[in-house]
Protein backbone atom coordinates (compact mmCIF):
# COMPACT_ATOMS: atom_id res chain seq x y z
CA UNK A 1 0.00 0.00 0.00
CA UNK A 2 1.38 3.43 -1.28
CA UNK A 3 2.31 5.90 1.93
CA UNK A 4 1.05 8.89 2.45
CA UNK A 5 3.61 10.47 4.10
CA UNK A 6 3.87 13.95 3.02
CA UNK A 7 0.67 14.26 0.74
CA UNK A 8 -1.73 16.96 0.11
CA UNK A 9 -4.64 15.43 -1.59
CA UNK A 10 -6.39 18.63 -3.26
CA UNK A 11 -9.51 16.56 -3.53
CA UNK A 12 -9.99 16.51 0.24
CA UNK A 13 -9.73 20.17 0.96
CA UNK A 14 -12.21 21.36 -2.11
CA UNK A 15 -14.78 18.69 -1.53
CA UNK A 16 -17.72 20.31 -0.35
CA UNK A 17 -19.85 17.71 0.87
CA UNK A 18 -19.74 16.09 4.24
CA UNK A 19 -18.23 12.53 5.55
CA UNK A 20 -19.90 12.56 8.76
CA UNK A 21 -20.18 8.59 9.11
CA UNK A 22 -18.30 7.23 12.63
CA UNK A 23 -17.72 3.67 13.41
CA UNK A 24 -19.30 0.62 13.68
CA UNK A 25 -20.26 0.71 17.57
CA UNK A 26 -22.41 -2.66 18.04
CA UNK A 27 -23.25 -5.31 15.86
CA UNK A 28 -25.84 -5.07 13.41
CA UNK A 29 -27.64 -7.11 10.81
CA UNK A 30 -28.77 -6.28 6.91
CA UNK A 31 -29.33 -7.94 3.87
CA UNK A 32 -26.56 -6.83 2.18
CA UNK A 33 -23.14 -5.80 4.27
CA UNK A 34 -20.84 -4.01 1.54
CA UNK A 35 -17.14 -3.55 2.18
CA UNK A 36 -15.60 -0.70 0.67
CA UNK A 37 -16.96 2.64 0.54
CA UNK A 38 -15.85 4.34 -2.86
CA UNK A 39 -17.45 4.52 -6.43
CA UNK A 40 -18.96 1.06 -6.56
CA UNK A 41 -19.88 0.07 -2.54
CA UNK A 42 -21.85 3.06 -2.75
CA UNK A 43 -23.51 2.62 -5.99
CA UNK A 44 -24.71 -0.58 -4.91
CA UNK A 45 -25.62 0.89 -1.60
CA UNK A 46 -27.54 3.07 -2.53
CA UNK A 47 -29.41 1.18 -6.07
CA UNK A 48 -29.99 -1.82 -3.32
CA UNK A 49 -31.62 1.12 -0.27
CA UNK A 50 -33.90 2.27 -3.21
CA UNK A 51 -35.01 -0.92 -4.15
CA UNK A 52 -35.86 -1.18 -0.46
CA UNK A 53 -33.12 -3.42 0.80
CA UNK A 54 -31.30 -2.87 3.69
CA UNK A 55 -27.69 -2.86 2.86
CA UNK A 56 -24.44 -1.73 5.56
CA UNK A 57 -21.33 -0.12 4.31
CA UNK A 58 -18.16 -0.68 5.78
CA UNK A 59 -14.98 1.48 4.91
CA UNK A 60 -11.20 1.17 6.81
CA UNK A 61 -11.19 4.65 6.12
CA UNK A 62 -13.45 7.50 5.13
CA UNK A 63 -15.49 7.75 2.42
CA UNK A 64 -13.71 7.87 -1.13
CA UNK A 65 -10.17 7.00 0.84
CA UNK A 66 -8.78 5.01 -2.13
CA UNK A 67 -8.85 5.31 -5.92
CA UNK A 68 -12.54 6.86 -5.80
CA UNK A 69 -11.11 10.17 -3.85
CA UNK A 70 -7.33 10.33 -5.66
CA UNK A 71 -8.04 9.89 -9.55
CA UNK A 72 -8.41 12.47 -12.54
CA UNK A 73 -11.90 12.91 -12.33
CA UNK A 74 -12.74 11.86 -15.93
CA UNK A 75 -15.94 10.44 -16.64
CA UNK A 76 -15.18 8.40 -19.52
CA UNK A 77 -17.02 6.00 -21.63
CA UNK A 78 -15.78 2.64 -22.00
CA UNK A 79 -12.28 1.27 -21.20
CA UNK A 80 -8.33 1.61 -22.34
CA UNK A 81 -9.22 -1.11 -24.40
CA UNK A 82 -10.28 -0.69 -28.08
CA UNK A 83 -13.99 -1.58 -28.82
CA UNK A 84 -13.07 -4.74 -31.32
CA UNK A 85 -10.14 -5.71 -29.09
CA UNK A 86 -13.09 -5.77 -26.26
CA UNK A 87 -15.56 -7.69 -28.24
CA UNK A 88 -12.61 -10.16 -29.20
CA UNK A 89 -11.73 -10.33 -25.53
CA UNK A 90 -15.55 -10.96 -24.07
CA UNK A 91 -17.23 -12.53 -27.48
CA UNK A 92 -19.76 -11.04 -29.16
CA UNK A 93 -23.17 -11.05 -27.04
CA UNK A 94 -20.65 -10.10 -23.93
CA UNK A 95 -19.11 -7.28 -25.35
CA UNK A 96 -21.80 -5.82 -26.81
CA UNK A 97 -23.37 -5.84 -23.42
CA UNK A 98 -19.99 -4.24 -21.61
CA UNK A 99 -19.86 -1.75 -24.55
CA UNK A 100 -23.17 -0.15 -24.02
CA UNK A 101 -23.44 -0.77 -20.33
CA UNK A 102 -20.04 1.49 -19.86
CA UNK A 103 -20.78 3.92 -22.75
CA UNK A 104 -24.25 4.69 -21.40
CA UNK A 105 -22.08 5.14 -17.84
CA UNK A 106 -21.28 8.68 -17.82
CA UNK A 107 -24.89 9.64 -18.24
CA UNK A 108 -25.84 7.55 -14.89
CA UNK A 109 -22.94 9.78 -13.31
CA UNK A 110 -24.40 12.71 -14.08
CA UNK A 111 -28.05 11.73 -13.61
CA UNK A 112 -27.26 10.99 -10.08
CA UNK A 113 -25.28 14.17 -9.75
CA UNK A 114 -28.37 16.02 -10.91
CA UNK A 115 -30.79 13.87 -9.18
CA UNK A 116 -29.34 13.89 -5.35
CA UNK A 117 -27.86 17.51 -6.28
CA UNK A 118 -24.16 16.44 -5.75
CA UNK A 119 -21.67 19.15 -5.00
CA UNK A 120 -18.88 17.60 -7.37
CA UNK A 121 -18.13 20.55 -10.25
CA UNK A 122 -19.68 18.75 -12.77
CA UNK A 123 -18.53 19.49 -16.10
CA UNK A 124 -20.15 17.76 -19.51
CA UNK A 125 -18.44 18.70 -22.61
CA UNK A 126 -16.41 15.80 -23.14
CA UNK A 127 -12.76 14.50 -22.69
CA UNK A 128 -9.79 15.12 -25.21
CA UNK A 129 -7.60 12.30 -25.85
CA UNK A 130 -4.48 13.63 -27.46
CA UNK A 131 -2.22 12.38 -30.00
CA UNK A 132 1.72 12.76 -29.57
CA UNK A 133 3.26 12.37 -32.68
CA UNK A 134 1.98 10.24 -35.74
CA UNK A 135 1.69 6.80 -34.04
CA UNK A 136 -0.93 8.21 -31.20
CA UNK A 137 -2.41 10.35 -34.35
CA UNK A 138 -3.18 6.65 -35.74
CA UNK A 139 -3.76 5.27 -33.09
CA UNK A 140 -6.96 7.71 -32.04
CA UNK A 141 -7.86 7.64 -35.84
CA UNK A 142 -8.58 3.35 -35.32
CA UNK A 143 -10.35 4.42 -32.09
CA UNK A 144 -12.77 6.65 -33.74
CA UNK A 145 -13.67 4.31 -36.70
CA UNK A 146 -14.13 1.74 -33.75
CA UNK A 147 -16.65 3.80 -31.97
CA UNK A 148 -18.36 5.93 -34.37
CA UNK A 149 -19.21 2.62 -35.74
CA UNK A 150 -20.73 1.76 -32.84
CA UNK A 151 -22.73 5.02 -33.23
CA UNK A 152 -20.64 7.10 -30.20
CA UNK A 153 -20.34 10.76 -30.26
CA UNK A 154 -16.79 10.44 -30.73
CA UNK A 155 -14.66 12.59 -33.09
CA UNK A 156 -11.36 13.08 -34.11
CA UNK A 157 -10.41 16.66 -33.88
CA UNK A 158 -7.42 18.36 -36.09
CA UNK A 159 -4.41 19.75 -34.66
CA UNK A 160 -5.54 23.36 -34.55
CA UNK A 161 -8.61 22.47 -32.95
CA UNK A 162 -6.42 20.85 -30.24
CA UNK A 163 -4.39 23.45 -29.51
CA UNK A 164 -7.79 25.95 -29.58
CA UNK A 165 -9.44 23.81 -26.68
CA UNK A 166 -6.19 22.89 -24.56
CA UNK A 167 -3.81 25.78 -24.98
CA UNK A 168 -1.03 23.69 -25.81
CA UNK A 169 0.93 23.61 -29.53
CA UNK A 170 2.45 20.56 -30.65
CA UNK A 171 -0.09 17.89 -30.40
CA UNK A 172 -1.27 16.05 -33.82
CA UNK A 173 -4.73 15.89 -32.72
CA UNK A 174 -7.34 14.96 -30.30
CA UNK A 175 -10.11 12.28 -30.26
CA UNK A 176 -13.39 14.64 -28.25
CA UNK A 177 -16.15 12.08 -26.66
CA UNK A 178 -18.97 14.20 -26.12
CA UNK A 179 -20.53 11.37 -23.39
CA UNK A 180 -17.86 12.22 -21.12
CA UNK A 181 -16.81 14.83 -18.63
CA UNK A 182 -15.37 15.70 -15.69
CA UNK A 183 -16.01 15.51 -11.51
CA UNK A 184 -14.66 16.19 -8.49
CA UNK A 185 -13.98 12.66 -7.97
CA UNK A 186 -14.22 13.05 -3.52
CA UNK A 187 -17.24 15.26 -3.95
CA UNK A 188 -19.19 12.71 -5.89
CA UNK A 189 -18.11 10.08 -4.03
CA UNK A 190 -19.50 11.37 -0.80
CA UNK A 191 -22.44 13.08 -2.22
CA UNK A 192 -23.44 8.99 -3.63
CA UNK A 193 -22.82 8.30 0.29
CA UNK A 194 -25.21 11.18 1.53
CA UNK A 195 -28.17 9.77 -0.81
CA UNK A 196 -27.54 6.10 -0.31
CA UNK A 197 -27.81 6.96 3.50
CA UNK A 198 -30.57 9.32 3.09
CA UNK A 199 -32.02 5.79 1.24
CA UNK A 200 -32.01 3.60 4.21
CA UNK A 201 -27.81 2.48 3.54
CA UNK A 202 -26.59 2.60 7.00
CA UNK A 203 -22.56 3.36 6.54
CA UNK A 204 -19.70 3.41 8.85
CA UNK A 205 -16.21 4.49 8.11
CA UNK A 206 -12.84 3.78 9.94
CA UNK A 207 -14.85 0.64 10.97
CA UNK A 208 -12.21 -2.31 9.04
CA UNK A 209 -13.00 -5.70 8.32
CA UNK A 210 -11.01 -7.84 10.29
CA UNK A 211 -12.58 -11.18 9.30
CA UNK A 212 -15.33 -12.58 7.13
CA UNK A 213 -17.05 -15.98 7.50
CA UNK A 214 -19.90 -17.87 6.84
CA UNK A 215 -22.86 -17.86 9.75
CA UNK A 216 -25.91 -19.95 8.85
CA UNK A 217 -27.40 -19.07 5.32
CA UNK A 218 -25.39 -15.91 5.40
CA UNK A 219 -21.97 -14.09 6.03
CA UNK A 220 -20.47 -12.54 9.94
CA UNK A 221 -17.81 -9.34 9.38
CA UNK A 222 -15.86 -8.20 12.12
CA UNK A 223 -14.80 -4.84 12.78
CA UNK A 224 -13.27 -3.65 16.16
CA UNK A 225 -16.52 -2.04 17.15
CA UNK A 226 -18.57 -5.03 16.09
CA UNK A 227 -20.29 -7.44 14.08
CA UNK A 228 -22.05 -7.14 10.68
CA UNK A 229 -24.29 -10.18 10.11
CA UNK A 230 -25.90 -10.29 6.42
CA UNK A 231 -27.25 -12.39 3.80
CA UNK A 232 -25.65 -11.62 1.07
CA UNK A 233 -21.65 -9.71 0.58
CA UNK A 234 -20.04 -7.46 -1.99
CA UNK A 235 -16.07 -7.14 -1.76
CA UNK A 236 -15.71 -3.25 -3.59
CA UNK A 237 -12.00 -2.95 -2.39
CA UNK A 238 -10.60 -3.22 -5.71
CA UNK A 239 -7.01 -2.07 -5.88
CA UNK A 240 -7.17 -0.98 -2.07
CA UNK A 241 -7.53 -4.53 -0.70
CA UNK A 242 -5.47 -5.03 2.00
CA UNK A 243 -3.09 -8.60 0.49
CA UNK A 244 -2.10 -9.07 4.42
CA UNK A 245 -6.23 -9.78 5.51
CA UNK A 246 -7.35 -13.34 6.08
CA UNK A 247 -9.10 -15.59 3.26
CA UNK A 248 -11.81 -13.84 1.48
CA UNK A 249 -10.83 -10.84 2.11
CA UNK A 250 -8.17 -10.77 -0.15
CA UNK A 251 -9.35 -12.34 -2.61
CA UNK A 252 -10.17 -9.00 -4.84
CA UNK A 253 -5.85 -8.40 -4.70
CA UNK A 254 -5.10 -12.08 -6.18
CA UNK A 255 -5.70 -10.74 -9.83
CA UNK A 256 -4.51 -7.21 -9.65
CA UNK A 257 -1.58 -5.51 -10.12
CA UNK A 258 -0.89 -2.20 -8.54
CA UNK A 259 -0.01 0.51 -10.96
CA UNK A 260 0.86 3.67 -8.84
CA UNK A 261 -0.18 7.37 -10.22
CA UNK A 262 0.30 10.84 -9.11
CA UNK A 263 -1.16 14.72 -9.18
CA UNK A 264 -0.01 17.57 -8.92
CA UNK A 265 -1.83 20.49 -8.42
CA UNK A 266 -0.65 24.06 -9.13
CA UNK A 267 -1.89 26.61 -7.21
CA UNK A 268 -4.81 29.00 -8.66
CA UNK A 269 -4.17 30.62 -11.86
CA UNK A 270 -5.03 34.37 -12.49
CA UNK A 271 -8.24 34.61 -14.48
CA UNK A 272 -6.64 35.76 -17.63
CA UNK A 273 -4.04 32.59 -17.63
CA UNK A 274 -6.80 30.39 -17.23
CA UNK A 275 -8.78 31.11 -20.04
CA UNK A 276 -6.10 29.82 -21.88
CA UNK A 277 -5.74 26.69 -20.36
CA UNK A 278 -8.92 24.30 -21.46
CA UNK A 279 -11.61 27.34 -21.41
CA UNK A 280 -14.21 24.56 -21.92
CA UNK A 281 -12.79 22.86 -18.92
CA UNK A 282 -12.26 19.37 -21.06
CA UNK A 283 -10.44 16.73 -19.21
CA UNK A 284 -7.31 15.51 -21.24
CA UNK A 285 -4.80 12.27 -21.47
CA UNK A 286 -2.53 11.75 -23.94
CA UNK A 287 -1.49 8.52 -26.23
CA UNK A 288 2.47 8.20 -24.57
CA UNK A 289 3.34 4.66 -23.13
CA UNK A 290 3.96 6.51 -19.75
CA UNK A 291 0.67 8.53 -19.55
CA UNK A 292 -0.23 11.47 -18.29
CA UNK A 293 -2.88 14.16 -17.92
CA UNK A 294 -3.89 17.77 -17.31
CA UNK A 295 -7.25 19.08 -16.39
CA UNK A 296 -8.43 22.45 -14.58
CA UNK A 297 -10.39 22.74 -11.40
CA UNK A 298 -13.09 24.99 -10.55
CA UNK A 299 -10.80 27.13 -8.66
CA UNK A 300 -8.69 27.36 -11.31
CA UNK A 301 -5.91 25.17 -10.85
CA UNK A 302 -3.62 23.46 -13.41
CA UNK A 303 -3.68 19.40 -12.74
CA UNK A 304 -1.16 17.20 -13.89
CA UNK A 305 -0.68 13.59 -13.50
CA UNK A 306 1.13 10.67 -14.70
CA UNK A 307 1.97 7.27 -13.46
CA UNK A 308 4.04 7.04 -10.80
CA UNK A 309 4.67 7.41 -7.07
CA UNK A 310 5.45 10.12 -4.72
CA UNK A 311 7.56 8.32 -2.21
CA UNK A 312 10.39 9.75 -0.89
CA UNK A 313 13.13 8.69 -3.16
CA UNK A 314 10.73 9.29 -6.24
CA UNK A 315 9.46 12.58 -4.91
CA UNK A 316 11.68 15.24 -6.88
CA UNK A 317 12.00 13.27 -10.20
CA UNK A 318 7.80 13.20 -10.40
CA UNK A 319 7.88 17.02 -9.53
CA UNK A 320 10.76 17.76 -11.89
CA UNK A 321 8.80 16.02 -14.48
CA UNK A 322 5.65 17.72 -13.86
CA UNK A 323 6.87 21.26 -13.95
CA UNK A 324 9.18 20.98 -17.04
CA UNK A 325 6.01 19.13 -18.64
CA UNK A 326 3.34 22.06 -17.90
CA UNK A 327 6.50 24.84 -18.86
CA UNK A 328 6.30 22.77 -22.11
CA UNK A 329 2.82 22.23 -22.78
CA UNK A 330 1.83 26.11 -21.41
CA UNK A 331 4.83 28.15 -21.56
CA UNK A 332 3.01 31.33 -20.92
CA UNK A 333 2.04 30.79 -17.28
CA UNK A 334 4.94 31.83 -15.85
CA UNK A 335 6.73 30.33 -12.51
CA UNK A 336 4.43 27.18 -12.05
CA UNK A 337 4.16 26.68 -7.80
CA UNK A 338 2.46 23.56 -6.78
CA UNK A 339 -0.03 23.97 -3.95
CA UNK A 340 -1.03 20.58 -3.62
CA UNK A 341 0.40 16.78 -4.46
CA UNK A 342 -0.93 13.22 -3.75
CA UNK A 343 -0.89 9.78 -5.46
CA UNK A 344 -2.92 6.55 -5.57
CA UNK A 345 -3.32 3.16 -6.95
CA UNK A 346 -4.57 1.71 -9.92
CA UNK A 347 -5.64 -2.11 -9.87
CA UNK A 348 -4.45 -3.70 -13.31
CA UNK A 349 -5.17 -6.84 -14.53
CA UNK A 350 -3.93 -9.03 -18.19
CA UNK A 351 -7.18 -8.26 -19.73
CA UNK A 352 -7.48 -4.69 -18.75
CA UNK A 353 -11.11 -5.12 -18.13
CA UNK A 354 -13.14 -5.49 -14.70
CA UNK A 355 -14.53 -9.30 -14.27
CA UNK A 356 -17.16 -10.46 -12.15
CA UNK A 357 -16.62 -12.73 -9.37
CA UNK A 358 -18.88 -14.75 -7.54
CA UNK A 359 -16.38 -15.32 -4.41
CA UNK A 360 -18.47 -17.92 -2.65
CA UNK A 361 -22.00 -18.69 -2.37
CA UNK A 362 -24.02 -14.74 -1.81
CA UNK A 363 -20.42 -13.14 -2.12
CA UNK A 364 -19.63 -11.01 -4.80
CA UNK A 365 -17.49 -8.08 -6.29
CA UNK A 366 -16.07 -6.53 -9.52
CA UNK A 367 -12.56 -6.16 -9.67
CA UNK A 368 -9.77 -4.64 -12.12
CA UNK A 369 -10.84 -1.13 -13.17
CA UNK A 370 -7.82 -0.49 -14.43
CA UNK A 371 -8.10 2.97 -14.43
CA UNK A 372 -11.58 3.83 -15.63
CA UNK A 373 -13.22 3.55 -12.33
CA UNK A 374 -15.75 6.22 -11.93
CA UNK A 375 -18.67 5.28 -14.37
CA UNK A 376 -17.45 1.46 -14.59
CA UNK A 377 -18.15 1.34 -10.85
CA UNK A 378 -21.23 3.57 -10.57
CA UNK A 379 -22.35 0.79 -13.24
CA UNK A 380 -21.45 -1.98 -11.97
CA UNK A 381 -22.58 -1.15 -8.32
CA UNK A 382 -26.33 -0.53 -9.69
CA UNK A 383 -25.64 -3.79 -11.80
CA UNK A 384 -24.81 -5.65 -8.61
CA UNK A 385 -27.71 -4.31 -6.58
CA UNK A 386 -30.02 -5.77 -9.40
CA UNK A 387 -27.97 -9.38 -9.23
CA UNK A 388 -28.50 -9.51 -5.47
CA UNK A 389 -32.18 -8.64 -6.69
CA UNK A 390 -32.51 -11.51 -9.08
CA UNK A 391 -32.14 -9.40 -12.47
CA UNK A 392 -30.15 -10.42 -14.99
CA UNK A 393 -28.59 -6.92 -15.81
CA UNK A 394 -24.96 -8.15 -15.44
CA UNK A 395 -23.00 -6.29 -18.41
CA UNK A 396 -19.63 -8.87 -17.43
CA UNK A 397 -20.22 -13.09 -17.43
CA UNK A 398 -19.44 -14.70 -14.20
CA UNK A 399 -15.12 -15.42 -14.16
CA UNK A 400 -12.88 -17.12 -11.43
CA UNK A 401 -10.28 -15.28 -9.96
CA UNK A 402 -7.27 -15.17 -12.06
CA UNK A 403 -3.83 -15.19 -10.06
CA UNK A 404 -1.80 -12.17 -11.33
CA UNK A 405 1.73 -12.56 -13.09
CA UNK A 406 4.72 -11.51 -10.81
CA UNK A 407 2.25 -8.66 -9.10
CA UNK A 408 5.10 -7.32 -6.76
CA UNK A 409 7.88 -7.36 -9.06
CA UNK A 410 5.51 -5.66 -11.76
CA UNK A 411 4.36 -3.02 -9.43
CA UNK A 412 8.32 -2.31 -8.08
CA UNK A 413 8.88 -1.88 -11.91
CA UNK A 414 6.09 0.59 -12.37
CA UNK A 415 7.54 2.75 -9.20
CA UNK A 416 10.96 2.61 -10.18
CA UNK A 417 10.31 3.27 -14.04
CA UNK A 418 8.33 5.86 -14.27
CA UNK A 419 10.34 7.48 -11.35
CA UNK A 420 13.64 6.77 -13.95
CA UNK A 421 11.89 8.10 -17.16
CA UNK A 422 10.94 11.27 -15.91
CA UNK A 423 13.58 12.12 -14.15
CA UNK A 424 15.55 12.12 -17.54
CA UNK A 425 12.55 13.73 -19.76
CA UNK A 426 10.38 16.08 -20.34
CA UNK A 427 6.87 16.03 -22.30
CA UNK A 428 8.42 15.36 -25.40
CA UNK A 429 6.23 14.77 -28.37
Amino acid sequence: MLSDRGHDNLWARTALEDDPFVPLASDVDADVAIIGAGFTGLSTALHLAERGLKPVVIEAHGIGHGGSGRNVGLVNAGMWVKPNDLIEAQGEEWGQRLISALGDGPKLVFDLVDRFNIACEAERKGTLHLAVGDKGLTDLRDREAQWQALGAPVKLLDADTATRLTGANGFRGALHDARAGTIQPLGYARGLARAAAAAGARIFTHSPATSVGKAGDGWQIETPGGAVRAIWLVLATNAYTDPAQPGLLAAPQQELTILPFFQFATRPLPAELAERILPERHGCWDTRLIMTSFRRDHGNRLIFGSVGSLETWSLVAQQSFARRSLKRLFPFVGHIEFEARWHGQIGMNKSHLPRFHVFADKAIGVCGFNGRGIAPGTVFGKQMAAFICGENEMALPTTPVEQASLPTLRTLSYRLGSAAAHMVSGFGR
